[in-house]
């Protein structure tokens, strides 16, 4: 393909991107394909020789597109948002046109130039304590993780091995390998897998501990862990509180855990991966309250701020715990010498290669403004909020818990198997996409406001929907 061939093929697909969002509430949001459908229709060998673009793309909307879900219809309310907007889409074409791998400073110095110019921005607007800044004085700082599925588990890696040195320099002669099978992390059972996945990977036993009746983990359950597990000789290494927890979106009490993390001198960890966006917002700070306390926290800017996949910022108090834990040397990785304070990003993460990821997060804070993404949330919240209200005016249904930002959570009053009755038929019309939960041991259908375009009409649109199925099951 020449630079003419790619001028056009890039212009068919950025009008195909347009044209999809402007559709996109025309379209079905689940797919009407079966598991395997695509490994009987595309042949079992790749081509030998080279296919025209055009012939391409036709394929692409033909047999690709079928199998899409639309995680941007306003009637996809399953999970939490799925970020994008068209800033952020330019900026991904730019980075991939860029074609660069950030593995050090000199490698491509606006890769990390811009990343610490573009986490201090946000760090600030967030309202984080300065000693998570790349501009303190201090050693803290703020880098782009893939996921916060990746920052809980850097997380982890960078507890274990600062508690090993901990305890080294009270006992020289401790054995390192049977330390570090005592070492146990914390949190509640309403966390995301992706927690419970990090224990596995960096072989450390996690504790999933009983959450309250609204979803959060207290003081006292996890006072209770740790001294249990202190008796059977086990060492407290690591604790991740979860602002806004997937099932629910519940708010781990931060000023209640983090004064008990400090004494026992373990890793206090903030996941919010979905709310953390909030706290753009003043009027959200409340619920992270006690901040102060956290060694580590990570959101992903990939869901909830109109920002594409893959961009979770983290952000740490002391980043010489992530250097010593991950800083393996070559000479081909050798940077120049640098007269300023400046991060090698490859010390802070797991892979060693870095995408420019800070491009699309510098494009939409230009472009939308702090103002236009508090807008964008305060609007999000308000529509949940409304689909409250329609929900509690039908004597058959209940909202439980109350809603959580973007969150509204239901039943119907008729019981477990009318309400997933409710959801399987709903699900099975396609023109709708929810989840289940539990709240209090009963069944729940999670409903998130997660499109960027969606309206006070798109709501009724969905509730219309869950109303008249409610009707035809004679709940």
């Amino acid at each position: 393909m020449d630079s003419q061939q790619f001028r056009e093929f890039g212009k068919l697909a950025i009008d195909f991107v347009a044209d999809f969002y402007d559709s996109v509430r025309e379209r079905d949001v689940l797919p009407s394909v079966e598991p395997g459908y695509l490994s009987r229709i595309l042949p079992e060998e790749a081509p030998e020789e080279p296919q025209d673009w055009k012939k391409v793309f036709e394929d692409f909307k033909e047999k690709i597109l079928p199998g899409v879900t639309a995680w941007h219809s306003p009637q996809f309310h399953g999970y939490f948002p799925c970020g994008t907007s068209f800033p952020s889409i330019v900026a991904s074409l730019l980075t991939d046109g860029l074609g660069m791998v950030g593995v050090t400073w000199i490698a491509s110095p606006v890769c990390t130039e811009l990343e610490v110019v573009t986490l201090n921005w946000l760090g600030k607007l967030l309202g984080l304590p300065e000693e998570f800044l790349n501009c303190s004085p201090g050693p803290g700082g703020g880098v782009i993780q893939g996921s916060a599925s990746e920052a809980v588990l850097v997380c982890l890696l960078a507890a274990k091995d600062k508690t090993i040195r901990r305890l080294k320099a009270l006992n020289e002669d401790l054995d390192e390998d049977q330390t570090k099978i005592k070492l146990v992390a914390y949190t509640s059972d309403q966390c995301n897998s992706a927690i419970e996945k990090s224990g596995v990977l960096g072989s450390m036993k996690m504790r999933l501990l009983k959450a309250d009746h609204l979803g959060r983990l207290r003081a006292q359950t996890l006072t209770e862990a740790f001294e249990e597990d202190k008796r059977k000789g086990l060492i407290p290494c690591y604790v991740v509180a979860t602002l806004g927890t997937t099932g629910l979106c519940a708010f781990d009490p931060l000023e209640e855990l983090g004064p008990i993390c400090e004494t026992e001198n373990v890793w206090l960890h903030v996941d919010a991966a979905y709310a953390g966006a909030a706290f753009l917002c003043p009027e959200y700070r409340y619920l992270m309250e006690g901040i102060s306390y956290a060694d580590s926290f990570s959101f992903n800017a990939h869901k909830w701020l109109l920002v594409n996949l893959a961009c979770s910022p983290m952000w740490v108090k002391d980043s010489l715990d992530l250097i010593k834990a991950f800083d393996v040397q070559r000479i081909y990785l050798n940077d120049i010498n640098l007269k300023v304070k400046i991060p090698d990003y490859r010390h802070w993460q797991l892979p060693l290669g870095r995408r420019f990821r800070a491009l699309k997060l510098w494009m939409v804070m230009k472009t939308y403004g702090a103002s236009g993404l508090k807008k964008h949330i305060r609007n999000q919240v308000n529509l949940a909020q409304y689909f409250a209200k329609l929900v509690r005016s039908d004597e058959r249904f209940l909202v439980d818990p109350e809603p959580s930002m973007g969150l509204v959570c239901i039943r119907l009053v008729g019981g477990d198997e009318l309400t997933r009755t409710l959801l399987n038929n709903l699900l099975e019309k396609k023109k709708l996409f929810m989840v289940a939960a539990f709240s209090k041991g009963r069944l729940i259908i999670r409903i998130v406001i997660g499109s960027q375009f969606t309206t006070h009409s798109d709501v009724e649109v969905t509730w219309k929907l869950i109303r008249d199925e409610a009707d035809n099951i004679g709940a």
